[in-house]
Formats: structure tokens, sequence, C-alpha cells
């Protein structure tokens, strides 16, 4: 039997020995990309002579195989890695959990103690009906003292009744919260019972040794996108821009207090050059129609679209860390590294950086096309936008502290100058009228001429000049009978080719002017002429 049982203890050291030792650490720090980010790890590690085997646990289950990077600092040798994933062991509940959890905790004890509550004050009550017994076998009480008696009991169980009634309601409250929490719970299981990733070191040491690890890996689920609050105080200073990382990760594990580096590098897209190999040319065949059978052996595309994963996200406000964030530039990359630990929690929401701030030096002027819009939309021209890093993004307008919508930054554009939409301007009013005194339709000959006049007013209610763009229009004629002549524009410059008029205007504070603008179209008197 001893010798059975020695058997037994030695199969299991050595099937221990085979599982390896485990070592599990923090997440060191993160560099994210805009796709994907990879987490980096240190630890030490006591490593035995001979050969034996290290698993690091608790890591994503996303990890791409192909990006595993494992470095050692000590007298050992790395043989060999392997990633895998652990389906008995689970990460680390999600936060949102946890936080669950401890209100169902919290919520059970108020429960418990408001039953206590009841249960004293139904033993407050079993104790005057044992003393109303007494008190109603007692001759000795004269009707004065009975009745002074009573009405104590009375108003003593009126109150013990009182107070079970609210504690019963508090915790009938207490427990339809609980039965909430505990669905959300539920609700929240299948997505928070992820398996446990892990890598496997086969090392080799010639001697006990106790060393370092540092290692690496790309997960999918996670990235960056950026956006920016525009701000302008007023038009006599320069335009700030306020640079915003939107980072959000689903990788499974928890980012807590981590040097993070946000990266608009894509590393995964070749940087070899294109090669253009023979293109050829022939007439066209008709192929024969594929089987149904051999159809379904190839490969879909549709088939690789469906297996893609979408990753949803929200927004949440974090703490403003421009002041903390440096920047870095490649020959063909920006690096944006934050210099305080940082927290990104593994729920698909967006935590909010501030990378950078930057006043840029911006022309102002206000546009406005009178024709389609009685308003003044201020525009703001900033040149080396190219310098600041930027990426195509959405950007939200503040104008004299208060929001005016939305925009986009396009940082793709090929233009010298980045164009920024601020906003509609209510101090400046623009009206277009028609002038009916001038205008008129006559017939001489055999030819019909019309003529539309209007009066464009720019009223300037600021404080300031202002610098004004109006655009207004001609009609093209694409027909030779058909001509169209302008006849007063007030100093405007008209575009041949698009009809297009454009008046470039400055006006003094409180200051009103106004523009003419008269054209005219002739065309044979038994036509009649329709926009195309």
């Amino acid at each position: 039997m001893l010798t059975v049982t020695m058997a037994m203890l030695v199969a299991n050291l050595l099937l221990a020995a085979d599982e390896g030792k485990e070592v599990r650490a923090g997440v060191k720090r993160v560099t994210v990309f805009p796709d994907r980010a990879q987490l980096f790890y240190e630890t030490d590690v006591n490593i035995g002579a001979g050969r034996s085997t290290i698993k690091l646990t608790g890591l994503s289950p996303y990890i791409d195989q192909n990006s595993i990077q494992v470095k050692g600092t000590g007298n050992f040798t790395i043989l060999s890695v392997a990633q895998q994933n652990n389906y008995l062991e689970d990460l680390e509940s999600q936060p949102y959990i946890m936080e669950l959890k401890k209100r169902l905790e919290e919520l059970e004890l108020k429960i418990e103690d408001e039953k206590t509550g009841i249960a004293v004050l139904k033993e407050k009550e079993a104790f005057l009906v044992a003393n109303r017994a007494v008190m109603g076998g007692n001759s000795t009480f004269s009707i004065e003292q009975f009745k002074s008696m009573m009405a104590l009991y009375t108003t003593n169980i009126e109150q013990i009744a009182g107070a079970v009634t609210e504690k019963n309601r508090i915790v009938k409250g207490y427990e339809e919260e609980a039965a909430s929490l505990k669905a959300q719970i539920e609700a929240g299981k299948s997505k928070d019972n992820l398996p446990m990733g892990e890598i496997v070191l086969t090392v080799s040491a010639d001697k006990a040794v106790a060393a370092k690890l540092a290692y690496s890996y790309v997960v999918f689920n996670a990235g960056w996108y950026p956006s920016y609050d525009i701000r302008v105080e007023d038009i006599n200073k320069p335009v700030e821009v306020v640079y915003k990382a939107n980072i959000f990760q689903t990788t499974g594990v928890e980012w807590n207090n981590v040097l993070i580096s946000l990266s608009n590098a894509t590393p995964w897209v070749s940087g070899s050059v294109p090669t253009l190999y023979p293109w050829f040319v022939d007439f066209y065949q008709q192929l024969p129609v594929m089987r149904a059978s051999a159809a379904k052996s190839m490969p879909s595309m549709e088939m690789a679209l469906d297996e893609a994963v979408v990753v949803g996200y929200g927004v949440e406000e974090a703490n403003t860390a421009a002041g903390y964030v440096s920047r870095r530039e490649g020959e063909t990359t920006v690096n944006f590294d934050l210099s305080v630990p940082y927290s990104v929690a593994s729920d698909g929401k967006a935590a909010i950086l501030e990378i950078q701030v930057t006043e840029l030096e911006s022309i102002y002027k206000y546009v406005s096309v009178p024709k389609l819009s009685g308003r003044a939309y201020l525009t703001g021209e900033v040149a080396k936008w190219g310098e600041t890093g930027f990426q195509s993004g959405e950007a939200t307008l503040y104008f004299e502290n208060s929001y005016v919508g939305t925009s986009y930054i396009d940082a793709g554009s090929t233009a010298d100058t980045l164009a920024l939409s601020l906003g509609v301007d209510n101090s400046i009013v623009v009206t277009r009228e028609k002038q009916t005194d001038f205008t008129s339709r006559r017939t001489i000959g055999s030819n019909k001429t019309e003529t539309y006049s209007y009066k464009i007013t720019v009223r300037n209610n600021k404080q300031v000049s202002i610098k004004i763009d109006l655009f207004d229009q001609i009609p093209i004629s694409s027909n030779s009978e058909i001509s169209v002549e302008a006849l007063e524009l007030s100093g405007g410059k008209v575009d041949a080719t698009t009809g297009e008029v454009k008046w470039e205007l400055e006006i003094a504070p409180q200051q009103t002017k106004e523009l003419i603008f008269t054209y005219s179209m002739r065309y044979p008197k038994n036509r009649n002429v329709y926009p195309q």
C-alpha cells in the first residue's frame, strides 16, 4: 500500500512540474495604435537549475500570437515560447460587475439591519401584550391607574406597529433593488467569464538564478481616435485647438495605473513600395458556370466580413492630462507619451485625454450667402497646420465661450491652409431684398428681356471691425439664344465659368453697407426659360 501511495505522490509531483511555475504581473505600460494596442509587462522570477516551464498568467485571451515578445535578464536561456488560453480559470471580474456586487452586499447588510430592528420591535410588542394580560387580572389597580396604563399601552403599541410597517416597506424596497442588481450581475456574467490568456516559456539554467522577464503582446480590440475642441475667444486672438485622444479597450485586462503612449503608426501595413507587374489584356470569353458544390468550397468575401468584430463604445469624460503629455516625432510617426500613470477600464467606453493644446494664428473672416441664408458664418484659415500633427477627426466648436456646433478637421487635405468653420455670429445681420422698381420684363422686337435687381444689406453690430465675403450668383446660359448680362454688381467680381459673384467687404463697428445686384436675361419672346 505504501508503494502505491509513493507512486501516486511521484506522479503528482511530476504533473505539477510539467504544469510549470505560474507568474502573474500587472500591465506596466501600453502603446495604443488606432485599432490595436501593445501591452508590456515586467516581473521578477526565480528559475531553478535545469530545464523548467514558466507560465505567464493573467493575460488577455485575445493575444495575437505573432506579436509575442519575451526578453530575459539573467544567466538562463529561453528555449521556446507558446501561447494558450486557460478555460478553467477566469480573468478578474470587470469593475462594473465588482461595483454591482459591492452595492448588493451593502443592500444585504441594510436588509439584515432592518429585519433585526423588526425583531426587536416584535419583542417589545410581545412584552406589552404580556403586561396587558397581567394588568387585566390585577384587581389592586384603581380605575384611574388602569386607564393611564391602557393609554400608555395603546400609544406604545401604535408606535411599534407603525415602525414595523415602515421597516417592512424599507425591506421590500431594498429587496426589489437587490433583485435588480442580481439580474444585472447575471446578465454580465457572460461578458465577465473570459478565459485567461497565458504565455508558456520553456527555460534552461545551469544553476538557480533570480531573473527578470519583460514580455509584451498585441491585442486587436483596443485603440484610440482623435477629437478636438476648437475655441475662439474673439476674432483678435489666436484659435485654441485642444487635441483629445479617445482611448477604448475590451481586452479583458484592466489597465490600472499604467503608462500610456499613443501612436498614429500603422506597423501592420507593409512599408515596401508596391511593384507594378505586366498588365495583359485579351478578348473576353464567357467562363463556364461553376457548380454549386464547387462554389461552396471557394472562400467567400462575405464570410470574411461576417467574421469581423465590431467594437462599440460610448464617451466618458476623464481628467485633463495635456500637461503631462510629451510628443515624439519619428520619420513617419507621431507619439504622445503620458508621463503619469492612467487607468482605462475594459468596458469599451472611451476614456478621453487632452494630449495637446495648441494656439494657432488664424485669419478670421465671415462668409454669407444671402440668397440661401441671412446668416454670417465665422471661418478661420490656419496656415502651417501640417506641423501640428493633427489627424482627421470631429471637432466641437466654441465661440466667445459658447457652444456653436460641430465641425470636422480633414487632415488628409492637400491644401496649404486648414479651413475651420466656427459657426454663426448673430451680431451680424444680412438681408437680401428684391427691388421691385428695378425688376422688369420687356419685349423688344422678337426678343424678351427680363431684369432682376436685389439689394443686399450687411449690418455689423459688433464692437470691432469685421471682414466678410458675400456670395451670390447670376444664371449661366446653356443655349446660344439666351444671353445673360450683369448690369450692376457694386464692386463684386463674377466668375464667368460658374456665375458666382463675390464681394470682399470690411465693415466698421455699428456700420451698415448696401450692395445693388442686378442682371438681365434676353431670349426669344416665343420661348420660356427654365433653370437647368
